[in-house]
């Protein structure tokens, strides 16, 4: 037993550590982009009715450079497309596209950023889902990171996760855990290898030139998880990616309740942990150092260890501090922070679940259609 304290120790401090040094790498941008900035906004919209015209206005109040909106109606069956053209009517840099027919072996949201993409007039492209809201400063500001780095070919911002059911408040800050606790960004920023990419499909900020040069969403065509294989494409053509803090940018609220975050969680997960090798790995990794510990607490009491009971307290703690760093420093919700080992324990099951319907040949469902997974 007090093998397995050393272990949880171990692997709750490896978060930990690595977690604070990443923090220190994950910064906000401060500056504004020079007045002569051009961006496109690119947002892709498949029945958003809800979110839409918010989602445009906000881009719209974008200051500090010059912009158009261009949203692409992905075959909407309620009033996005009107919301849309009324806003439209009102100010000449909002344009509407309507989506060809979906090509066979495309994913909807890349056949979406694709059509968006070669219609777009400005050299720098921003993808935006149609749940983000941008500050006033956000795209200018999320502009200067890339610009200011020489060969920076896509930058990725992680906005601020807005969450409300508990549901979301459990799972949606794991991306932080994950992202944070795991990742080493200085290697990230150090060598281009394909293994090192990461970002978030929320907020993506590329070159127009590079972006064509890596063969754009068309060289990730089937996946359903643009935000980890896009930065993979731009690697594999040896061009730079990089991540910042886009806490203060902009908002989002990627899902509403148990049934859409169980369902986006798992649309993609084959793509990312779910994997006959990689959920292994990560069950060791975050079920060792984020559930075990808690575990091992009343089991080391019971069986009188004390040694096992003080190396499982520190694991938790350790845990349990690095969770509590992410929510002060991203503004998460506390009730989800505290529960944050049944976070962990219910992310690794919807992984195990998502493996499991990929091995049954059960295609992913998002927004109203059916892919195949990959893998």
């Amino acid at each position: 037993m007090t093998v397995l304290g050393w272990i949880c120790l171990g692997l709750a401090l490896l978060p930990l550590l690595l977690g604070l040094w990443n923090l220190c790498l994950f910064r906000t941008p401060r500056d504004l982009s020079p007045a002569d900035t051009a961006l496109s906004i690119l947002i892709p919209a498949r029945n958003e009715e809800s979110s839409i015209g918010d989602a445009v206005r906000a881009a719209l109040a974008s200051r500090g450079l010059r912009i158009e909106v261009l949203v692409l109606d992905d075959q909407s069956s309620d009033r996005t497309a009107a919301i849309v053209e009324e806003l439209a009517a009102f100010d000449p840099r909002v344009r509407l596209l309507a989506a060809p027919p979906l090509p066979e072996g495309w994913s909807g949201k890349q056949h979406a950023c694709a059509v968006l993409a070669a219609q777009a007039r400005f050299p720098l492209l921003l993808f935006q889902d149609a749940d983000v809201r941008l500050e006033a400063d956000g795209a200018a500001r999320a502009a200067v990171f890339l610009l200011r780095r020489p060969g920076m070919a896509l930058a990725s911002g992680f906005p601020r996760q807005i969450t409300g059911t508990l549901a979301e408040q459990l799972l949606i800050p794991q991306m932080h855990v994950l992202l944070l606790g795991y990742l080493p960004m200085a290697c990230m920023r150090l060598f281009r290898a394909p293994a090192f990419a990461a970002g978030c499909g929320q907020l993506m900020l590329v070159r127009a030139d590079a972006y064509r040069q890596a063969g754009g969403h068309g060289a990730i065509r089937t996946s359903l998880h643009d935000g980890v294989m896009l930065p993979r494409a731009f690697r594999r053509a040896g061009l730079r990616t990089d991540l910042f803090d886009a806490t203060a940018l902009a908002r989002c609220r990627m899902y509403r309740g148990w049934g859409e975050v169980r369902a986006g969680l798992t649309k993609n997960a084959t793509e990312g942990m779910a994997t006959p090798w990689g959920l292994p790995l990560w069950t060791l990794l975050l079920g060792g150092g984020h559930v075990l510990p808690w575990l091992l607490l009343p089991a080391a009491t019971l069986a009188g260890a004390d040694a096992a009971l003080e190396l499982a307290a520190l694991a938790a703690g350790a845990s349990l501090l690095f969770r509590l760093l992410l929510t002060l420093r991203f503004r998460q919700r506390w009730p989800g922070s505290l529960l944050h080992p049944a976070g962990v324990a219910l992310m690794l099951w919807l992984q195990f679940q998502a493996l499991r319907d990929h091995r049954r040949g059960q295609p992913a469902r998002w927004r109203g259609r059916s892919y195949p997974q990959a893998g």
